[in-house]
């Protein structure tokens, strides 16, 4: 078992100073959060107009994330989410500085405060603090500083074995292999009706991230997809609100599209944050004085800004419009396969001859309002760029934004509303929206589909090699050799169907590892060989006994690359290994835990976290499941009385807050005794959770209690 931790905090708006109200989420997170009461008071003016540009920094172990700048204020407002997740090793302090941002020169320090691990645990903060010089040390501040506001709540959760989670993960998999009719007693179904807001985009991630990991992501879009649209009666609202179908597609497309992402945008955003044009068609927004010390050619015109910043925007947009359509070979299969589905499933919905952009809307849809305008307007929440834009940048940014977004609606509502300034780009956005249309037709036209029982061999081509290089092998049975003369120098090359081995790349003879035989792939502890970044990889013959293999990467990046490789080719495997010994067996015990037979049973859980691609997010099916498990325990009562405890079994589920749904009402008998089956054994499968909860519970503090007293 293990404990899980993670830091996600929201920056909402503070008052003369940046204030944090820190408190506790649903597990296994633990949020940082402002309230618009919680305020910050005295905050040190640093530039000339009295005022500062300040922005947060919040640092939490080795991971750092900050907010974006509010300019000439005393009184910032905020409205983001920071998630940082503990690393392992010792727990380490909260910090969150404030700084002024500057154009030229260094950002100015405003002040920080600073808590111990131990504070965090025992004795959360709540209250007022003083903002201190950093370092910490108070002298000659005088309160001159400000004050911040805290509130603060830690919050872990453990993390079972695997085998614990397998019945919850089997009727997860059972809801979007089933037939297509919606089934209301489902536990997806049940996560809709619970989730909203927030809770329902972490949700969605937990759930892409966990059927991704069981090769099942486009089935369960599909399920998703298809209870979306059978609740649609507007085809304009289709896909428009923040339902769990959205925010699944919308956190697919960043686990598995990011490189793509960055391989279409990147060139063109840094250009916008190189060169740093000024551009406005906005004559409300219009600073001629910025336009005049910039140009030092006198005092432009309205309509001379326009023209100029006509012909800047659309030498930015040119390269992004050419980028994104051209890219049809570069979109990752998998979200090519996605959107096909999502076109059929429209189009069997709307048939109709004045729906026929419907289909076309739907995919746009995601990929220019939800994927491609969101990483435009904020470039540093999608990893394109180190640090957030100046207010300049900003603005420019926004504004490509716009005409990504008027590009993604395929032109309607094209010079309505209350932006009619941007009518100047309609001319290159009508023309854009012709390619887009060609765009999406190349774009679904794939071929292939994922199967719907083969967990996880999409990760892994089986006769492709994903990562090659050199290694340093244990030998079998060193034979008392000092460790360093046990490793030997190796190159490994990885296929999703075999781990091979030799001298160097062009030797002949090689000697194999069948993947489908790796039971488990693992880190070992330093002390196990006095050497780091060390991990083994069990396997199991034929006959059913465990071997281990040892390897030695030159690095940790080199050591999470590979484990994360290894892993990924794997995932299919049966019978995986719910523990094994972080340590290794030498002088008759092993060095972990000190038991002295062989074969004794491993005494750490094992892991399956892998990272998509390039990007490094991480796959844990035990944690994703567990999160999906207190989520249902928000419903498990709403269960029981609308499944089980209602001998009429007529009564309709609460209406779904934008589209209304009625699972039961008009059901056949033959459907409703379904509902009750599925009912049944989803609540059985929580119980049996709840039960291993409290067996762990109870075995931790057995460990914990002091023994009886010796006379």
């Amino acid at each position: 078992m293990a404990k899980s931790s993670s830091l996600n905090v929201r920056v909402v708006e503070g008052r003369a100073l940046p204030a944090k109200d820190v408190s506790g989420s649903s597990d296994p997170y633990c949020i940082v959060k402002v309230d618009d009461e919680v305020v910050a008071r005295d905050l040190a003016p640093r530039d000339i107009s009295g005022t500062s540009d300040p922005f947060a920094r919040v640092f939490w172990g080795s991971q750092s994330l900050e907010t974006s700048t509010i300019k000439k204020t005393r009184f910032p407002h905020w409205d983001e989410v920071l998630e940082l997740r503990e690393m392992p090793g010792s727990p380490s302090p909260l910090r969150v500085e404030l700084w002024d941002w500057d154009m030229v020169g260094k950002n100015d320090f405003l002040g920080m405060v600073e808590f111990p691990p131990q504070v965090l645990q025992q004795n959360p903060p709540n209250g007022w603090f003083h903002l201190l010089p950093f370092p910490r040390a108070e002298e000659d501040s005088g309160g001159s500083l400000g004050a911040l506001r805290l509130k603060v709540r830690l919050t872990e959760d453990r993390i079972l074995p695997s085998q614990y989670y397998q019945p919850l993960r089997e009727l997860l998999m059972a809801s979007v292999l089933g037939p297509a009719e919606e089934d209301a007693a489902s536990p997806l179904a049940v996560l809709e009706e619970l989730t909203s807001g927030d809770c329902r985009q972490e949700l969605a991630t937990k759930l892409v991230k966990l059927f991704l990991g069981q090769g099942l992501a486009g089935p369960f879009l599909d399920y998703l997809t298809r209870r979306e649209v059978a609740r649609t009666t507007d085809p304009n609202t289709l896909f428009r609100s923040n339902s769990l179908a959205s925010k699944s597609m919308e956190q697919f497309l960043k686990l598995v599209g990011m490189p793509y992402l960055h391989e279409v945008l990147r060139p063109v955003i840094n250009r916008v944050f190189e060169e740093r044009k000024y551009m406005e068609l906005d004559p409300c927004k219009m600073d001629l004085g910025r336009t005049r010390r910039i140009s030092f050619k006198g005092a432009p015109s309205e309509e001379h800004v326009r023209e100029v910043s006509l012909g800047l925007l659309t030498g930015y947009l040119g390269p992004i419009m050419d980028a994104i359509v051209g890219s049809v070979g570069r979109c990752p299969p998998a979200i090519c396969l996605a959107f096909k589905q999502l076109r059929h499933c429209v189009e069997e919905r709307f048939p109709q001859a004045e729906h026929e952009d419907v289909k076309n809307l739907a995919i746009s849809g995601f990929l220019f309002l939800r994927f491609f305008a969101p990483a435009i307007l904020t470039p540093k929440l999608f990893d394109l760029r180190d640090q957030h834009a100046d207010p300049q940048t900003s603005r420019s940014l926004l504004l490509l934004a716009k005409a990504v977004q008027s590009i993604g609606n395929l032109g309607q509502q094209l010079g309505q509303g209350k932006e009619l300034w941007m009518s100047p780009l309609h001319p290159f956005l009508l023309q854009s929206i012709s390619r887009v249309r060609d765009f999406l037709d190349q774009l679904v036209d794939v071929d292939g589909k994922e199967e719907p029982g083969g967990p996880a061999r999409a990760l892994v081509p089986p006769s492709v090699t994903v990562r090659e290089g050199y290694l340093l092998k244990r030998k079998e049975e060193p034979s008392g050799l000092a460790t360093r003369f046990a490793f030997k120098k190796r190159y490994f090359r990885l296929s999703g169907e075999m781990l091979s081995y030799s001298r160097n790349p062009e030797w002949q003879t090689r000697s194999s590892i069948p993947v489908s035989h790796i039971r488990a792939v693992e880190r070992v502890d330093e002390g196990a060989f006095q050497l780091p970044h060390v991990m083994q990889v069990v396997t199991q013959d034929g006959a059913g006994a465990l071997h281990t293999t040892y390897l030695q990467c030159k690095n940790v990046n080199e050591l999470n690359q590979w484990l994360s490789a290894l892993r990924k080719a794997s995932a299919p495997n049966p019978d995986k290994l719910a523990a094994c010994h972080p340590g290794a067996f030498r002088s008759a015990h092993w060095t972990c835990c000190l038991q002295a037979e062989r074969s004794a049973a491993g005494c750490s859980r094992t892991h399956s976290a892998v990272t998509l691609g390039d990007w490094s997010d991480p796959l844990d099916p035990d944690a994703e499941t567990q999160m999906v498990y207190r989520q249902l325990l928000l419903g498990r009562d709403r269960l029981r009385m609308k499944f089980l405890e209602d001998s009429n079994l007529v009564t309709t589920p609460e209406a779904d807050t934008e589209k209304g749904s009625s699972a039961t009402e008009g059901a056949c008998p033959d459907a409703l005794a379904h509902q009750r089956e599925a009912a049944a054994r989803l609540l059985e499968v929580l119980a049996d959770l709840d039960q291993a909860h409290e067996e762990f519970q109870h075995q931790e503090q057995r460990k914990v209690a002091p023994g009886p007293l010796r006379p």
